[in-house]
């Protein structure tokens, strides 16, 4: 039975660190007229409160194609930064602060957020992270499931592509994302089970909610998962990108990839599915190595330099590339590897700074500034 093609329409969560312009610490009682404000100034978007005070959260509109999310997302942070200015307070794009100490801060006062620390315990005190969520519309159930499977395959690679989390609590992780560190400590993370049915999933869902274990689907906190909400795929793996190009080069690639799989399908063809441990042994690879790991093809089995690994991404997807109208923020892919992701360049500029003299501290607080700046910039 054919079915009918996907709107692949498009939506971009990101959670944003609220920094204290004198300190450059993570505020740790930012203003609630905060919070009002932005939603004041952008009625038709996301803007909602985080696990912690010093998070928020926003939402683009749905967007048909990549053109629409970039001008949402540019009205969002531009928007939201400027608020958060108005209170002596920095906007950052990082999925972890420099040098913050999770122990000082404090979580938001909110029903939804005090079960989850009843609940969680000490495993969600850390979270002190954020992250950049894709929602990709595949209406049909049993389609999302399918591409679900297939496109696991595939999230490794997108995460390289996003680390901004080399630091934690003032010192050098030796992973490009220690914010994947930090939630996998919690449960319902990681890759998702293979599902031969949106039934199936549905089933699981349910014994889990009958058990008690959760309220409904949206506690399921995998790498990618149907939304609870929406008719979407949704990719939650990445962190989130100082640099508005990096974020909206990995949500056209998202998206990218799910055309292409159900063009494959739609042609009687699929991507192999291979064993979660083997995309799971990538997925750790991309966190500490980010572009400059190899990641392994499975087909060869051997490792291979990400930028050939792009390259054959970029080849597999240019049809659908000019399909979805994001030719330019798919070909950014190279840019990205070429000069690295903000995890690298918070790496760099840190070493330069301590080998020419510079304290730890002092460096970490230029690491912050530089995190801050780029959050804001290209947004005209």
């Amino acid at each position: 039975m054919s079915i009918k093609e996907p709107t692949f329409t498009i939506g971009i969560e990101e959670e944003y660190l609220l920094v204290d312009l004198q300190t450059r610490d993570l505020a740790i009682e930012p203003s609630e007229d905060i919070l009002t404000e932005c939603q004041e100034k952008l009625p038709d978007h996301l803007v909602t409160p985080e696990f912690l005070r010093s998070q928020l959260e926003v939402g683009t509109r749905i967007c048909r194609n990549i053109g629409e999310a970039r001008s949402s997302l540019q009205e969002l942070r531009g928007t939201v930064s400027e608020v958060v200015r108005g209170h002596g307070l920095g906007l950052m794009a990082a999925s972890v602060h420099p040098f913050a100490d999770w122990r000082q801060l404090k979580h938001t006062p909110k029903e939804r957020y005090e079960l989850i620390a009843r609940d969680m315990q000490a495993t969600v005190h850390r979270l002190m992270i954020c992250g950049m969520h894709v929602h990709c519309a595949i209406e049909d159930p049993e389609l999302r499931i399918d591409l679900m499977n297939q496109a696991a395959y595939f999230l490794p690679h997108l995460l390289a592509l996003s680390t901004s989390s080399p630091f934690w609590r003032g010192e050098v992780s030796g992973l490009k994302s220690y914010r994947v560190t930090v939630f996998d400590a919690l449960p319902r993370t990681g890759i998702p089970d293979k599902f031969e049915s949106f039934g199936e999933f549905q089933r699981l869902v349910d014994t889990l909610v009958e058990a008690g274990a959760l309220e409904d689907g949206s506690k399921l906190w995998w790498d990618v998962r149907p939304s609870s909400k929406f008719p979407t795929l949704e990719m939650r793996l990445t962190d989130v990108c100082p640099l508005l190009e990096d974020s909206l080069t990995i949500a056209a690639l998202y998206s990218c990839i799910l055309r292409m799989l159900y063009r494959l399908r739609r042609n009687n063809q699929r991507w192999r599915i291979y064993p979660q441990t083997l995309i799971e042994e990538n997925r750790w690879i991309a966190q500490r190595f980010g572009v400059e790991g190899k990641l392994i093809d499975f087909g060869i089995p051997a490792p291979v330099p990400f930028a050939d690994l792009i390259e054959e991404i970029i080849g597999l997807t240019a049809e659908d590339a000019a399909y979805l109208g994001c030719e330019k923020e798919v070909s950014h892919a190279r840019e990205i590897v070429r000069r690295g992701t903000s995890a690298d360049r918070q790496l760099a500029l840190y070493h330069k700074l301590v080998e020419a003299g510079s304290s730890k501290a002092d460096a970490l607080v230029k690491v912050v500034d530089q995190v801050l700046n780029e959050t804001v910039s290209g947004l005209q």
